[in-house]
């Protein structure tokens, strides 16, 4: 017994020092690694933004210089045009509607009797949910939609890991934004209509999730300002 008491303390022993030698009077309970995680997840999403910007910029030198004596003729200027706004890459101005889901405050319980308290889950914004009012916006016929500060174009991917939307190689934290552009009674038609949005209309009214549609007037949506080459997968060698 006394032989096992004293590899007990020896083991404790080892362990405090041990400890100590990790944390060197720092606090072990903190992961540091998840902050430094966050920082450079910031500073990737800013330099994407920088990134971003310089793109537009040589892009509209280049369609300067284009303009200047490209040699077409009009009928072939005018299918260009509608290729860029079929593409998403102009911007694109007319009567907008705007979409804002946010998550439950803080404490949220249900609002409504006979519904179980809540899961965490229940009380956060999903990408499901994002990709149901993106879905619904271009069903009811919009010409063109805007996700936060960016324009969407046919391989734009709303993601979200957590309830962290990635999008375009930029990180937005909730409430999140939709615009669209098009004919306001139609885009709310299809909102309404839509079986994805009325099962989150359940959470809104049972658990308090944030929904707002707001008619916003004549907008005038920017042009897609990244790179518009594809990015897939390579076999390895």
């Amino acid at each position: 017994m006394r032989l096992l008491t004293a590899g007990v303390f020896a083991l404790a022993g080892l362990i405090f020092f041990t400890s100590f030698n990790t944390a060197k009077g720092t606090n072990i309970r903190t992961d540091s690694s998840l902050l430094k995680l966050s920082d450079l997840i910031k500073e990737r999403s800013d330099k994407n933004g920088d990134a971003e910007q310089s793109n537009a910029d040589l892009r509209g030198e280049v369609e300067s210089l284009a303009a200047r004596d490209d040699g077409r003729s009009k009928e072939e200027d005018a299918k260009v045009r509608r290729l860029e706004q079929a593409a998403g890459t102009k911007p694109v101005r007319g009567s907008a509607l705007a979409v804002t889901l946010a998550d439950a405050p803080p404490g949220a319980s249900a609002k409504l009797p006979g519904y179980p308290a809540p899961q965490p889950n229940d009380l956060v914004i999903h990408q499901q949910d994002l990709q149901a009012v993106v879905n619904a916006l271009w069903k009811g016929g919009a010409k063109g939609i805007k996700v936060m500060n960016q324009r969407l174009i046919s391989t734009s991917a709303v993601r979200c890991v957590g309830n962290t939307l990635i999008l375009q190689g930029r990180v937005y934290s909730p409430p999140y934004t939709v615009t669209a552009v098009g004919d306001p009674d139609k885009l709310r038609e299809s909102l309404s209509t839509s079986p994805e949005i009325q099962n989150y209309m359940l959470y809104v009214n049972a658990y308090g999730l944030g929904w707002k549609v707001d008619d916003k007037g004549t907008t005038t949506l920017p042009g897609y300002r990244g790179t518009a080459d594809l990015h897939y997968a390579k076999p390895a060698a």
